[in-house]
């Protein structure tokens, strides 16, 4: 299906532009969204009619984006989930919980806004885009962890899971006499339990 684009679409194209898309693409997402328009004659002469108006409030919102990207360049976002000993969240991270955050920072932020290409299933920091117009986008860092001290660690940069895998190994070690049978206690336990 032809249509006509009014505002810029990623990898799509810009105001104005005249592309082929699937049918599915042009009836669910572009024109419920109002973000493109049927190509046929009607709908071209009304377009050329009010192709300045477009673009003069497509300019103005994406100046209102630009102001509002100043507010959220460089947020970070700590979440604190419950994890595994080897990282991997109960659960995961997703779209509504990043909002949230945003939202209780006093950032407004909507669903549409937020791109996460995957949800997040373990803790760390990851960047996150949000996309306030077409043409304006942030990343936003979320920090993934299972406590506020672990959050703060690895907002310094520390990685969590070696960190906690280098504790392991420099642990308890017992000295083992190798010729005693299994359940047997060492001589020297022996000896001390004869005398007392």
């Amino acid at each position: 299906m032809e249509v006509i684009l009014l505002e810029r679409v990623e990898k799509l194209g810009h105001i104005g532009d005249v592309v082929n898309v699937k049918d599915g693409f042009a009836r669910n997402f572009l024109l419920p969204n109002k973000k493109a328009l049927r190509a046929n004659d009607a709908n071209r002469k009304v377009f050329e009619a009010n192709r300045e108006r477009i673009v003069a409030e497509n300019a103005a919102k994406r100046e209102e984006a630009e102001k509002e990207s100043k507010g959220l360049e460089g947020v970070s976002v700590t979440l604190i989930r419950q994890a595994s000993n080897t990282g991997q969240l109960y659960g995961s991270v997703a779209v509504r919980d990043i909002i949230e955050s945003l939202n209780a920072d006093g950032h407004k932020v909507t669903k549409a806004q937020v791109v996460l290409d995957k949800p997040i299933k373990a803790i760390g920091l990851y960047d996150v885009k949000v996309a306030l117009h077409a043409e304006v986008a942030v990343t936003v860092k979320v920090n993934v962890a299972r406590s506020p001290e672990e959050a703060e660690m690895q907002a310094q940069g520390v990685n969590v899971m070696e960190a906690m895998f280098e504790k392991d190994e420099a642990g308890f070690t017992e000295e083992r006499d190798p010729n005693l049978e299994p359940g047997e206690i060492a001589a020297e336990a022996n000896e001390e339990q004869a005398e007392g």
